[in-house]
């Protein structure tokens, strides 16, 4: 199983702790929320939750499912989705229940904030790859290695290349550092083909910092939207990595 090795319990309980992380969040939700009115997907898998499952953020979708191995993160999907009958919530590994999803059809597969968490992230990729048809698009992102906040750390002498893992990532049980390259060939690998990828958000500094430019005024939310467009000028610097892929050789571009 992908997860053997973590705790999941104090993974959520670090998570939920987690300084800037309620805004990391948002801007990846930003993301994923302008590719689903992009592509016009209605049949939803979200695989890994968190704190704020993707329903939240949509109005117009068929079905969505998610597959969440926290029992509390589960349990707060469940709480948001108020028994709309739209909304399938499943507590589990996807490796371990991929078989009670093989006759669902899905626009799009979200492994959003996951692929570094795991021991063996291409577990999840080939859970996930039955699950797609020729018209699926599967989303991926990640922490970038090569963001600008950690290019500024490795030119501070804080860190010594840029995939050294930080306290916060191993503190979040945090697996793997991925740039762009990495995160495709891990992709490539187990089938897929890329269709689009990219990088958002610019982030200056360390979660901590950013929080404490928030708790004192100077990050508004102003500025935090400045961050977010700033990356089209200084693209491949973004906080987070994506890639948008399909099954090799079965689709087109959305």
């Amino acid at each position: 199983m992908a997860l053997e090795a973590r705790d999941i319990a104090a993974y959520e309980a670090a998570y939920e702790k987690s300084d800037f992380e309620v805004v990391q969040a948002e801007m990846r939700k930003r993301i994923v929320v302008g590719l689903i009115e992009r592509t016009k997907a209605r049949r939803i898998l979200e695989v890994g939750c968190g704190a704020d499952a993707i329903f939240n953020h949509l109005k117009n979708f068929d079905s969505c499912v998610v597959v969440e191995p926290g029992s509390r993160f589960a349990e707060k999907a469940r709480s948001d989705a108020s028994g709309d009958p739209r909304i399938e919530i499943i507590q589990g590994l996807l490796e371990d229940i991929s078989d009670q999803l093989a006759n669902r059809a899905f626009d799009l597969v979200l492994v959003s904030g996951l692929l570094h968490e795991l021991p063996r992230p291409e577990g999840i990729l080939r859970a996930v790859r039955p699950l797609c048809s020729a018209s699926t698009v599967v989303h991926v992102n990640v922490p970038n290695a090569r963001s600008l906040h950690r290019l500024l750390a490795l030119e501070m002498g804080l860190i010594s290349n840029t995939a050294e893992t930080s306290e916060r990532q191993r503190r979040l049980q945090q697996a793997h550092t991925f740039d762009i390259d990495g995160l495709r060939s891990l992709c490539e690998r187990e089938g897929f083909t890329e269709t689009e990828s990219g990088s958002y958000f610019i982030k200056p500094f360390a979660h901590a910092q950013m929080a404490q430019l928030q708790s004192i005024g100077f990050l508004d939310q102003r500025m935090l939207d400045g961050l977010f467009g700033l990356e089209k000028h200084i693209p491949g610097l973004g906080s987070e990595i994506f890639i948008n892929m399909r099954i090799a050789g079965m689709g087109a571009q959305p």
